[in-house]
């Protein structure tokens, strides 16, 4: 989870503190830019089962983890008291991305995209209950609208043909939530967010190994461009949402990666022709509201 004023100063971060939330929302919308292309890349990629298109995914970042570790010549020495908060981290990120991405084959891509976008009131929530982080009745209000809001956007009716993979792509969001209260916490343990994307980048990899082993499917050349511009993005999205908070306080600058439903309904009119229907949008709407109210309520908690 990205850390607030003092992780930016321990990182040597020095600027006004409005040139400073100038850069982080310009980085978060670059991100926003980025992952609503990594869901797009990874829909024209084509019928590969989700599994296999995690896999490649995840091998660029680790590739691309890997570098920045060495890079920084920081060292990679993992403590045993860290280790199983890495290992839940990672299993829950990898269950994120494979129900993100089951979610982008089979729902409209904006739809998708608010499902996975659950995530921060998951972390809300799963914090207050096992890292002991104080809610308020007002902080409860805003989850269970935002909640509420989702239920738009699943359309829970047995006529709903595409509620499976609406409550997968809700599962992925959960899950995600679930890594970030993971990493929030490896964060107060000082663990360096380098390390962390590798070894979940590492472990995710693992695990669906056996998958691509014994059930691999043929990918085309097509295909596999498009899954390696998918794990760029992916990339590209992770280091800039790394530098936007580095240059400014999350309750500041959070609500500007809601605009990666705008992105992604956008791409997903142009290039796939989809157009979300008027519960779609009503669910959005609420979403995006409770999602202001926490950043107001943040930002007045702060002042």
């Amino acid at each position: 989870m990205p850390q607030d004023g003092a992780f930016r100063q321990s990182a040597g971060w020095k600027m006004d503190r409005k040139k400073g939330r100038t850069l982080g929302i310009v980085c978060i919308l670059s991100s926003a830019f980025c992952f609503a292309m990594m869901n797009m890349f990874v829909r024209l990629s084509g019928d590969l089962p989700s599994i296999e298109k995690s896999f490649f995914r995840n091998f660029i970042a680790a590739i691309i983890a890997m570098a920045a570790v060495l890079h920084g010549r920081k060292e990679m020495k993992i403590r045993r008291s860290d280790l199983p908060l890495l290992i839940l981290r990672s299993a829950a990120g990898t269950l994120g991305v494979l129900g993100n991405y089951y979610a982008v084959d089979h729902l409209i891509l904006s739809d998708a995209t608010m499902l996975n976008k659950m995530s921060p009131f998951f972390t809300l929530i799963f914090s207050a209950i096992f890292l002991r982080e104080k809610v308020s009745l007002r902080t409860i209000a805003i989850v269970i609208g935002a909640f509420a809001g989702s239920l738009f956007v699943i359309k829970p009716v047995f006529s709903n043909s595409d509620i499976a993979a609406s409550l997968i792509g809700f599962g992925g969001g959960l899950a995600a939530g679930a890594a970030y209260t993971c990493v929030r916490a490896l964060g107060k343990r000082g663990v360096e967010s380098s390390l962390i994307v590798l070894f979940f980048s590492a472990f995710s990899c693992l695990v669906t190994l056996p998958y691509l082993i014994f059930r691999f499917h043929s990918i085309a050349p097509v295909q596999l461009a498009f899954l390696l511009l998918a794990g760029l993005a992916a990339a590209g999205g992770q280091f800039s949402i790394t530098a936007a908070y580095r240059f400014a306080a999350a309750r500041e600058i959070s609500v500007y990666d809601y605009s990666q439903v705008l992105f992604s309904a956008l791409f997903g009119w142009m290039i796939f022709s989809e157009s979300p229907d008027g519960l779609s949008f009503l669910g959005y709407a609420v979403i995006i509201l409770m999602a202001v109210l926490m950043y107001l309520r943040n930002r007045k908690a702060a002042a």
